[in-house]
This record gives C-alpha cells, sequence and structure tokens, in this order.
C-alpha cells in the first residue's frame, strides 16, 4: 500500500500494546500441572486445567511474586487487594467455557517504561498488570477450509500468565518496537519469563488508530493480532497505520474491529467486529478470596530485584568507562552482561573485553544459533585469550584464529598457542632477519619505496607475516621495515 508523504504528514498515529507473558513457574496458576514446554500434548492436565465439574483452583504463590516483582519493575503501585473474575467466552481451547482473569481489581495500575527513540527519550505509561491463566492451543491442519482438520492441546491451559496494558502513548512503530524491546530485556533481567515469542511465551496485540495531527480526540482503533515476532509487529503497524489513513483519505469510515496480520501477505485482513469488555459478562471468581498482597510481601520483593538494565548501563559507563553504544549493547541482556563483568573479573581491560564479546564472539554465536549461556567459550577462557593479546603473545588477527578454534574444539587459548606453537614472535632480530630476506628478494618493491610509492610498505608487511606464518608482532615489524628499507 502506498501513501504519499503528505498524506502522512496530515495524521499522527496512536497506538497501545497489549503484552501477554507467560510466568516461569513450574507448575500452573491454579493446579499442580508441569508448565513444560514442548510436552505431548494434553499430557500436562488434571482436572483443575480441563473445566471438569467439583475441580477448585488454587492460587499458584510464585506466579503472584513473579507478578509483584514485574510490577514493580514496571513503576507501578501494587494494590493490596485484587480479585480474579470469571471472563466468559466460548472457544474449542477453552474448556471451561471461562478464563479466570482479573478485571476491575488487577494486581497494579499506573506504571511507566521509558523508551529512547532517535535520541528522544519518551515515558511510556503502564495502565494496569493483571494476572489470568493461559487458553489451550488450537492446531490446524489441512487447506482449503473444507479439508481442514482440527486439535486441541490443553497442555497450555492454565499456565499463568501476567498482562501488560500500556497507554495509548506510541506514535509509531519504532516507538513501539523500542517499547517491546524495552519490555522483553527487564522482563528478563528479572527472570519471570523467558519471552520466547516462538514458544508463545510472549504474545503482543497492537490497538491502532490515527487522528489529524494536533487533534486531542482519538480516533476509531483496531485491534492488531497474530503479532509472533518484533519484525511483523513493526511491519503490521506501518500497514496499519498507512491503510487507515488511505481509508480516510478516500472519505471513508474507519470500523473498530480485530484485523490479523498475514506474514506472507504483508498486510492487516479483518477477522471480526471488536468486542467490548461488558460481552465478556465479567464477575467475580466464586472459587477463589481475594488476593492480599501485605506491605511486608512488597518488601521482600523488592528486595530481591537484580540491578535493572538502566542502572546496569550507566554503572557500566561509569565504572568501566566504556561507551554509551557498547554499554547499551552489553545490558540489553543480563547474560551478556554477566558474561562480560565476569570477563573483565580475570583483569581484563573492559573496552577490549566489550569489543570481543559484542562483535567476535557474538559473530560465532550467531552464526552457530546459540545464546551466550550456551557458548562453548566460557568467560574465563575468553579472558585467558585476551590476556594474551595484552600481553603481545598473540596478535589481534591470531586471536581470532584462535577464538574460531576453541568454540569448535572447547579447547583453552593457552594449549592452542602451546600445541600449534601460535606465540606472536616479539624478538627483533628474529623479525629483521626474515625483513631482509624479503627486501633482498624484491628489489623492484625496493625501489618503488624508496621512490615515493610508501604504499608499498604495507606489501612488505604480508610478504614477512606470511613468512612468520601471521606470527610477527605487527607493530614491531612495520618500525623494524621501515627501518631496513630507509
Amino acid at each position: 500500500m502506498t501513501v504519499s508523504t503528505v498524506a502522512r504528514t496530515k495524521y499522527e498515529a496512536v497506538i497501545g500494546l497489549e503484552v501477554h507473558l507467560q510466568l516461569l513457574t513450574k507448575t500452573k496458576i491454579f493446579c499442580s500441572c508441569s508448565t513444560h514446554f514442548g510436552d505431548p500434548p494434553n499430557s500436562n492436565v488434571c482436572p483443575v486445567c480441563l473445566g471438569l465439574p467439583g475441580a477448585l483452583p488454587v492460587l499458584n504463590q510464585d506466579g503472584v511474586t513473579m507478578a509483584i516483582k514485574a510490577a514493580l519493575a514496571l513503576n507501578c503501585a501494587i494494590n493490596t487487594r485484587s480479585r480474579f473474575a470469571r471472563k466468559n467466552y466460548f472457544y474449542p481451547d477453552l474448556p471451561k467455557g471461562y478464563q479466570i482473569s482479573q478485571f476491575d481489581e488487577p494486581v497494579a495500575v499506573d506504571g511507566w517504561v521509558e523508551i529512547e527513540v532517535d535520541n528522544h527519550r519518551k515515558r511510556i505509561g503502564v495502565t494496569r498488570v493483571h494476572m489470568e491463566e493461559d487458553a489451550g492451543k488450537s492446531i490446524h491442519e489441512g487447506f482449503p477450509d473444507s479439508d481442514r482438520n482440527s486439535y486441541i492441546d490443553l497442555n497450555r491451559s492454565g499456565v499463568p500468565l501476567i498482562e501488560i496494558v500500556s497507554e495509548p502513548d506510541l506514535r509509531s512503530p519504532d516507538e513501539a518496537f523500542e517499547y517491546l524491546t524495552r519490555l522483553k530485556t527487564l522482563l528478563q533481567y528479572l527472570d519471570v519469563s523467558n519471552c520466547n515469542m516462538e514458544e508463545g511465551s510472549l504474545r503482543c496485540d497492537a490497538n491502532v488508530s490515527v487522528r489529524l495531527a494536533g487533534a486531542t480526540e482519538l480516533g476509531v482503533k483496531t485491534e492488531v493480532k497474530n503479532l509472533n515476532s518484533f519484525r511483523f509487529l513493526h511491519k503490521a503497524l506501518a500497514y496499519e497505520i498507512d491503510r487507515q489513513i488511505d481509508v480516510l483519505e478516500g472519505g471513508g469510515t474507519i470500523h473498530q474491529e480485530t484485523r490479523l496480520w498475514d506474514s506472507r501477505e504483508q498486510r492487516t485482513y479483518g477477522m471480526r467486529s471488536k468486542e467490548f469488555a461488558h460481552d465478556y459478562r465479567y464477575f467475580p471468581e466464586p472459587d477463589l478470596l481475594p488476593l492480599v498482597i501485605t506491605d511486608e510481601w512488597k518488601a521482600r520483593v523488592r528486595k530481591s530485584l537484580p540491578e535493572l538494565p538502566d542502572a546496569r548501563r550507566e554503572r557500566f559507563i561509569s565504572e568501566y568507562a566504556l561507551p554509551e553504544y557498547d554499554a547499551s549493547q552489553l545490558t540489553l541482556s543480563r547474560a551478556v552482561a554477566d558474561y562480560f563483568e565476569d570477563v573483565i573479573k580475570v583483569s581484563v581491560e573492559p573496552k577490549l573485553a566489550a569489543n570481543w564479546v559484542l562483535s567476535e564472539l557474538m559473530h560465532l554465536l550467531n552464526e552457530a544459533g546459540r545464546e551466550i549461556t550456551d557458548s562453548p567459550v566460557t568467560a574465563p577462557h575468553l579472558a585467558e585469550l585476551l590476556q594474551l593479546i595484552a600481553k603481545a603473545t598473540v596478535s589481534g588477527k591470531m586471536a581470532k584464529d584462535i577464538l574460531a578454534e576453541m568454540f569448535s574444539t572447547g579447547k583453552t587459548a593457552g594449549a592452542l598457542v602451546s600445541e600449534k606453537g601460535l606465540a606472536q614472535i616479539t624478538d627483533a632480530d628474529q623479525i629483521t632477519t626474515v625483513a631482509r630476506q624479503i627486501i633482498a628478494a624484491n628489489p623492484k618493491q625496493v625501489e618503488q619505496y624508496r621512490s615515493g610509492k610508501t604504499a608499498t610498505l604495507g606489501w612488505f608487511v604480508g610478504q614477512v607475516m606470511k613468512a612468520t606464518r601471521g606470527q610477527a608482532n605487527p607493530q614491531m615489524l612495520q618500525e623494524l621495515l621501515k627501518k631496513e628499507l630507509d
């Protein structure tokens, strides 16, 4: 869809996100069934999560603690009293015919997340954080619809969720992308969720509307679902904003509805007219008492909070003198930040460690499709390699090859240097001897250098490095070559 720049500048987008997050509890929210992902279908079920008559829910205290932890990190006010309600709707993967959720009495309200887009910092309000149980999963097979088979897996039914609802403070796909990225980083630091979108432990719906620039009244919104990656979120929002502008510019009307993102066709399409909250016929859950969160409980959870990403980034800048970019990249992941700090514990210069973690190690991990927590090169082993660079035992170029072999074999840098005789040559007489041999064998290049083509020096460096299997100290080599050639 093509919308002119002029048309785009006439309108302002208004976006709010609803993020559903599976909590990392070992058991479900109202029963003792396992929450383990990937088990055989319908193997982690019981009368409670199957909704059988007479089965009563019992609230998972660990899940509540995780919800409080997330809400505190989101700068929310924790409600002393909250209450569960029944959200009634009928769907094949909802065995009870209702979902136990929270309605008008959520766990927490009035928080915020700070984002940064184009060097501009902005606070995005968090309306509420509430707890609920997840539904099961419908699996569809076959095409077209007349030949489709559908299956229900209820392993996910009853897995604890928190829903984080933002204020409509986002104004662009870039801001929405950054908000979701910050949210994911924050929640992974807290260890309350793995935030894995592929497994469905993080799901996001977006409410989108447009209005004339400068207007204060909100436009008619649509809800966009099926956003199962950050990239799809950005594309779906960009498409939906343009679609709404195109409709309004053509004299049409936006209808409140739920739309799905089709990643193959790169567009949204209508699914159903939007349901309002009263359609769900909420009423208090009669089988659960109100949830009371005491000041003592809140204080205990607050005390358990780890150092959060923004605070850690600022500490990396002030304590380790890292550039803001390096500090920001390292603290995007708690695991990466932990790894970096484990490296510099072994007397490694922080900037050197940051460079190698963010570039060389990350490159190897990405190629292998591995996380840093599963790195074959441990932090102490990387520190050993960086110490060899600092002592000029190996050059930076040699170290890259050594790291690659460490990654593939699991051997240490010291073992590989010793085993392959890779120690850097720092003996001036030894380097000079090789340099003189190269100079004597290449009079034409010597003449070029002495006639003013100083770039020829690089050619001589390459020849000596080749003759020494890359082991000559590069800085020492350059100085000795200049001396001999001049």
